[in-house]
């Protein structure tokens, strides 16, 4: 469209389209692609000096911005909602733990979502892997939430090629949905491998004219420790069975990452995009994964379960091949993207996050002084109290039994039962866990609350909570002030109408589907009668259930 035909158009508020918010913008908004990675850890890339080979990964960060001042959180369920909502879990009611297969909860539906802000500000928006933010009703699901297409799990794990997804033992179903429907016929493909088609899919297809939004949550390097042939025989001298399959899986990122860019490049959205990879906690040791020499790992508030593997990459940037110490959090993503695409925030007041562009692409000072990890009152159980973590421990200020962690300038405080805080060393000798479990023990955690270290410390084995009692009395503080802000913790207990068998062999939502009947979830294909046995079953699944049900509830009433 001429210009000067779109500005008298525009004047005459004849048209409102894409164009007219650029025009208006001055500017054009960038490609944003952000990449997730479950459960990698601090030193599962190349770049901090792991055995796996990520020579893309190496690359890109290389040419880029590397973040290596940059916090997640523990588990996998918080940080996705921080990058989600830009808001801490105290604001969303999302303190204790992750939300569960099961569990009739979701990320709020009165919290404006990245993706759904970003459709406001004329992005399209495409989300291919792994949501686990609750989906017990549709209107918790991803398409429901801002994205305008979704291939991916709901779950928080499952096999990489059947994506069959349990929840304990008893509660087992499909778990791969192509919008809001079952894609049974994709079963059998590699997720990493699946999911890369599909982003690439999505590049092939999209009217460049309109920017784009991808976010691609890789289910890989989660458990179970799957990968392709081609992928294992490249770490065949790595004696330790899991950490071998843990790499394969990495390399399989890298692969997955160099294709997407790739494809970014040939069809030429490469040189107005923004790339951003995030792990999104810690590695589990148990599992393969490395930390070292950070201390502890996946679900601990120590370094190694909330310091991220992170970096941006983008012609874009101001300044390239540079490490930045700028102190970053996952809930600044979402003001900061909001931002690069000429969106403002008409409730940035709520946010906890932070613009943080400036420091990244130009090295400006950092908005960002400190961090709430979290405050998670569901963590000691009913009847712990010991008026000692208040009184003597928290100095009068803050009970030191409940699990919380705060960050603040170039300090870091520990309350309550923070997780394992042990010192995991690189897994690479034969013969398993028994091998190398109890080389480095922690030796500070028996009978402790508080902890304080610095950050000159980053490896925190200076624990001085006792040397520097002012600073911990500034902390508790800051904690009691955060926590007079939270909302009520969220944790309803399990649902067994949630079970997959009542839904066809499928996790789907279960609430609010009365109206819908059988809509939305497909039959298994090559079994026809299913659908007619699953009926047939249907009262007696539904009776059970309900035993279930009041059984679980007079067995809480017994505890």
């Amino acid at each position: 469209m001429d210009a000067l035909v779109l500005c008298f158009c525009l004047a005459l508020g004849l048209i409102h389209t894409t164009e007219e918010k650029v025009l208006r913008r001055g500017r054009v908004p960038p490609h944003i692609v952000f990449v997730m990675v479950d459960d990698q850890g601090y030193n599962d890339i190349g770049y901090h000096g792991s055995e796996i080979h990520t020579p893309v990964l190496d690359q890109l960060a290389g040419e880029g911005v590397k973040l290596e001042n940059y916090y997640v959180q523990p588990i996998c369920s918080p940080t996705r909602s921080q990058l989600m909502t830009g808001r801490y879990q105290i604001h969303t009611g999302l303190q204790h733990s992750i939300i569960r297969a099961r569990q009739p909860l979701c990320l709020p539906s009165d919290i404006p979502t990245l993706p759904e802000r970003l459709r406001q500000a004329g992005y399209s928006t495409h989300m291919v892997g792994k949501w686990h933010l609750g989906f017990c009703r549709p209107e918790c699901l991803p398409t429901s939430r801002g994205f305008q297409s979704f291939l991916g799990s709901l779950t928080g794990s499952g096999d990489h090629f059947s994506f069959q997804s349990c929840d304990g033992t008893e509660a087992c179903g499909f778990d791969l949905h192509d919008g809001n429907r079952p894609a049974w016929e994709l079963s059998g493909n590699y997720s990493t491998r699946l999911y890369t088609e599909r982003v690439k899919e999505i590049l092939r297809g999209h009217d460049q004219r309109t920017p784009l939004f991808l976010y691609v949550a890789l289910q890989a390097v989660h458990t179970p420790l799957q990968a392709p042939g081609h992928l294992l025989r490249r770490y065949q001298t790595l004696g330790n069975r899991p950490r071998r399959h843990y790499a394969a899986m990495v390399s399989g990122v890298d692969e997955s990452v160099g294709e997407i860019v790739s494809e970014l490049r040939e069809r030429g959205y490469y040189n107005k995009s923004v790339l951003i990879y995030s792990s999104d906690n810690g590695g589990q040791p148990l599992s393969g994964g490395c930390n070292w020499p950070l201390r502890g790992g996946k679900g601990s508030y120590w370094e190694g379960g909330v310091r991220a593997v992170g970096f941006v990459h983008s012609p874009l940037l101001k300044r390239k091949r540079v490490v930045s110490q700028a102190l970053i959090h996952i809930s600044d993503w979402y003001p900061t993207l909001l931002s690069l695409a000429g969106y403002r925030d008409s409730d940035s007041s709520h946010l906890d996050g932070q613009d943080v562009w400036g420091a990244i692409s130009s090295g400006l000072p950092c908005p960002r002084t400190e961090i709430l990890f979290n405050i998670d009152p569901v963590s000691r159980r009913h009847g712990e109290v010991d008026p000692r973590l208040l009184n003597v421990n928290g100095f009068g200020i803050w009970d030191t039994g409940v699990r919380a962690a705060i960050r603040a300038g170039d300090w870091k405080l520990l309350t309550g039962n923070v997780g394992d805080g042990d010192w995991f060393p690189p897994q690479t000798m034969p013969g398993g866990p028994q091998q190398w479990q109890g080389m480095e023990k922690r030796r500070d955690q028996h009978g402790k609350a508080v902890w304080l270290f610095n950050t000159a410390d980053p490896y925190e084995r200076a624990d001085l909570a006792e040397a520097r009692p002012e600073v911990v009395k500034v902390l508790l503080a800051r904690l009691a002030e955060y926590n007079r802000t939270a909302v009520p913790p969220r944790n309803p207990p399990d649902d067994p109408m949630a079970d997959p068998q009542l839904h066809g062999g499928v996790w789907t939502p279960w609430l609010g589907q009365e109206e819908a009947g059988d809509e939305g979830v497909d039959e298994e294909p090559d079994n026809t009668n299913r659908k007619a046995r699953s009926k047939s079953t249907c009262r007696v699944c539904k009776l059970r259930a309900l035993f279930k049900k009041v059984g679980n509830r007079m067995q809480r009433l017994k505890s």
